[in-house]
This record gives C-alpha cells, structure tokens and sequence, in this order.
C-alpha cells in the first residue's frame, strides 16, 4: 500500500480543479504573473484567483499532493474508516457498527463539531407519493436545476428512516433533540395540490446545537464499539497499485503516524472549505469579504480526495450565509424596510429573501451587514406577510437592552433594539442619523404614493414606519458553510474528472459535491442541510459495512 503524494501535473490540474478549458486558460494566464495578496475589495472590484500560495508549477497549493508519508508509528485494521466527527461522519460511523462493521472514527478536533440546529426529513407514510418527487423537483429548481437528482431522492427518500433512528439514539443518551414534526416547513407541506408530512429533528434549543447533539451521538457510537481518536486529523489517503483507497495515514496528538487500513471503504465527513481563503478565492471569490461562522473548516477532505484524483464538483460552488440570531429567524424574509450598513440606504427590493442579499452586500465595508426597520404598527401591517410576526413582547428576548431570560437564543447574537425616534434608532442600528432619517422619509413617500419607484417593490409590501416606538433588527450574514465539494455518484462514491468511480473512496456532508449548484443555499426547506448530511451518513455506513 503506499500514501497517495505524487506531484500534479498541468494534466492532472484540469481534472483535480473540474474547471473548463476557460478556465484553465484562466489560470495559465494567472500563473504567469503570480498570484496577489488581498485586500478587502473596493466597490466594483474584481477578484483575483488565489491568494499568494502558488507552487512552482503555477498550480494552487491546496492542488499540491504533499510528499508520501513513509514512517507510521502505529497501524490498525477496521472495515470501514470515517473521517469526521460531524452531523454526517458520527451517524455513518454509528450505522457502520450497528450493521456489523468494525469502525475506526478519526477527528482532528477534541470532541465532535457540527452546527446549526435543524434537520429535516421525509415521513413517507404520510406524504402523497407524487408530491416527494414534486418536492424533489423543488430543490432541483432552487439550485438552478443543477442539482443531481439522484442524489436529491436518496435525501426524499431515505431522510425520515435516518432522521427518527438518529433522534432515538441521541435521546437514549438524554441528548439535546426533539422532532419538530411541520412546525418549520409550513411552506412546503403542499406542493401543487400534494401534501407532505416531515419529521424535523431540532437540536437544541439555543444555545445548544447540532455539535451538542453529534457529541451525544459518538458517545453511543463509542459504547458500541466505535474506535473514536480524537485529536487525530487525518494526513493523506493511502491506495493500493490499482489507484483503490484502502485506507489513510493521520496524526496522532504526540505527533507520530498512524495508518488505519479499511477492508471495505473510506468515508469522508471533514466538512466545508470556509476558512481556508485560498480555496474561497479560488473557487467561490464573492465571499472572499464576508466573515466565517466557524473555525478550521480547512477543506481536508477535498484535499485528500482531489490528490488521489477525484474531481472537484464542476459547477459553481454553493455558498450558505444567513443571520437567524439578530432577531426572530421567522421574520428573516419579511419585507420591511431594509438599509445597508455602508450607506444608511436601500439597496434593494426587500422581497429579496434573505438568502439571497448578501449578493447585495458583498463589498468591502460592513460586508453582509444590513437592518430590518419597521414601526409600532408591523402586527397588523404586515399580518397578512409570509412568515410569523413576533409580538412587541416575544421580541424582548433579542433585545440586548432588556433585562429578560434569554432562551432559546444565543445570548452574544441577538440585535434587535427599540427607540422612541428614529434619531435614536438610528445610533442603535449603527447608521448615520441624518442618512438614516432620510432614508425612512423617502420610503414613506414611497408608501404614500403606493408605488415603489426606487427599486420596484410590490405596492401590497409598502407599509410606512412613522408611529414610534420603532425597531431595527441589526442583522450580520456571515458565511455558515459552503456547500460543495467533490464529484459523487448516487451512492456518494468519489468520482474522476472522468466519471469514474474510485473504489474504497466515499465522501458526504459538505465534502460531497451535486446536491447543491446555485449560487446561494435555498431556504425552501428548513433544515435541508442537516438533514442531507445525516441521511447519507446514515445510508453511507450501513452500504459500507454490508460491503
């Protein structure tokens, strides 16, 4: 067996990137003059690809096969080894040993890491049959209808079963989860004339999370029998003379080797390349100003995959930025009066689902940064807006400035404020006053006119904001995750720029490319991510260990 490390050639550049002929024209032509340090962009600038970490053939480092890890200290033997202690690695790891499999699960962190709180899934006893492919068909559309849609129905199809097994396990271990059933996906349980039925695993409340609730998972995992190390980032895949993966070298916390042989398959759970910004350059340039949510989201597992040589997705890659924390997350998408941080005025037509502004807001000053601002009267203006209204009281528990118990909320998050003037409001929401008040007496012009003659919002959304007290959630969208990563088949089998499978090698969550494709993460469905991921987890372990 031999750790893969070979250097790449300009060849083998076209099928690691899974990037067009332009592209490759693209980056010769950056190759010959260097890649640039960054700056925050100014308005209208351009971004250059990579961010100073070329190697000597012109290629981005992340491309660069490092050299073969030759000298292990320890070596072990397993059926199935998965990479990643997360909301799909824990599952696949724990469905792997319950179906017989001998299982090593290797984490670079101390304990398990996921977030967010919401996954969700299908009871399909209780869905009309059509409306799961008309449902299927709805996430196909929201990403551009570049998603796979095999890879859509194993979610449809599969997520209710894994979704109720991964709540009974977590509860057995008095883990934070309850089925929050249909309560967040009001707006898709009928689909053209078709109902749907969903089972909604909630980890949580705030300020527990989804890392909560896989912590919980592993330790069942572990009495099973799982073999967890923590403290062990995995280093390189290891492969046999046919280019099969039968395994992977990491790094023990002394800092000596360890190489774990896998007689049925890899799977790699490492989640996204947020935090790595020569690959955001690289890849996904309009987030290059935005902040991270998360910390050493470094792309390990699209490293590892790309250097034996699967194939990054080919499409544009799937970036996820949204503020649930400043205020209600169920008024997110209502359109009310919104201004950007940076000028104190509109910038858009607020029926923008949230979702989608940050395309509005990627500049370099306050980037992703914007505030909701509405009057005293929002219950009864704004009834009949998709969404649920939070009354004056409800809201108390996102104001910083009130003294209330704070559940269900993450404390240092929250943004919502209250002022008897707008001048007040103002300095609250961090805008200039003068620009601020402006701003909300042309839109009430606008209001009292009945047409949108700024940016063309729907008469119906125009309501004014004059009766004091007024309220601005001051709302941050920072990127949670990014949602792409390599070729997979239906099976979630890493494939070639070819299309060809690589035998042994297995990659889900965010590691795994073609579910996604548009340009934003779609909120049609609450919970659509988790839920991805602990459903392929869940199918990805018991296929390996029925091997």
């Amino acid at each position: 067996m031999e750790a893969k490390g070979r250097a790449t050639s300009r060849r083998n550049f076209l099928k690691l990137g899974g990037i067009s002929a332009l592209g490759a024209l693209s980056a010769g032509a950056l190759s010959a003059c260097g890649y640039q340090e960054y700056t925050p962009y100014a308005d209208g600038a351009v971004g250059v690809a990579g961010n100073g970490s070329t190697t000597a053939n012109g290629l981005p480092s992340f491309m660069q096969a490092p050299e073969p890890i030759a000298k292990v200290a320890e070596t072990v033997d397993c059926d199935v080894l998965v990479i990643g202690v997360g909301a799909a690695g824990t599952p696949a790891a724990l469905s792997a040993v319950e179906n017989g499999a001998k299982v090593v699960l290797l984490q670079k962190e101390r304990t398990a890491m996921s977030h967010g709180n919401s996954a969700a899934g299908l009871n399909l006893d209780k869905c009309d049959p059509a409306g799961i492919e008309h449902l299927i068909s709805l996430v196909v559309k929201a990403n551009q209808h570049r998603s796979h849609r095999e890879l859509v129905s194993n979610w449809a199809y599969n997520s209710g079963e894994a979704l109720h097994w991964c709540i009974d396990r977590i509860k057995s271990v008095d883990g934070p989860v309850s089925d929050d059933g249909n309560r967040q996906q009001v707006a898709t349980l009928n689909i053209n004339g078709f109902k749907l039925d969903y089972v909604t695993a909630f980890f949580g409340p705030k300020p527990f999370t989804t890392g909560n609730a896989m912590q919980s998972l592993a330790k069942v995992a572990a009495a099973k029998g799982v073999d967890i190390r923590y403290s062990t980032p995995a280093r390189q895949l290891v492969t046999d003379k046919s280019g099969a993966v039968t395994g992977a070298i990491a790094q023990r916390e002394d800092g000596e080797y360890v190489q774990v042989n896998a007689k049925n398959g890899v799977i790699i759970a490492t989640g996204d390349y947020s935090n790595d910004d020569e690959m955001v350059d690289y890849y996904i340039p309009d987030l290059h100003n935005f902040e991270r949510k998360q910390n050493n989201q470094t792309g390990d597992g699209h490293k590892m995959g790309m250097w034996v040589g699967a194939a990054m997705e080919h499409v544009g890659h799937t970036k996820m930025l949204h503020d649930f924390d400043a205020g209600p997350a169920s008024m997110c998408d209502m359109p009310f009066l919104a201004v950007a941080d940076n000028t104190g005025k509109r910038f858009v037509d607020e029926t923008v689902e949230m979702s989608l502004l940050n395309n509005y807001l990627r500049d370099g000053k306050h980037p992703g940064w914007y505030s909701q601002v509405f009057d005293a009267n929002y219950m009864t203006d704004a009834a009949g807006w998709k969404g649920k209204l939070v009354d004056p009281e409800g809201l108390r528990v996102y104001m910083p400035e009130e003294d209330v118990e704070r559940k269900g909320v993450f404390a240092d998050q929250v943004r919502t404020f209250k002022a008897d003037t707008l001048e007040e409001l103002a300095v609250k929401i961090g805008q200039d006053p003068a620009t601020f008040v402006k701003t909300v007496e042309d839109y009430n012009a606008l209001c009292e006119a009945g047409t949108d003659t700024e940016f063309g919002k729907d008469p119906k959304y125009l309501i004014p904001v004059k009766q004091a007290p007024f309220y601005g959630i001051h709302r941050r969208m920072r990127c949670s995750t990014i949602c792409a990563g390599l070729e997979v088949n239906g099976e979630n089998q890493a494939l070639t720029a070819e299309g060809e499978p690589i035998e042994g090698l297995y990659v889900i969550g965010n590691c795994a490319g073609n579910f996604y494709g548009g340009v934003d993460y779609p909120l049609d469905i609450y919970g659509l991510s988790l839920g991805r991921c602990v459903t392929a987890g869940y199918v990805a372990g018991r296929a390996l260990a029925q091997k």
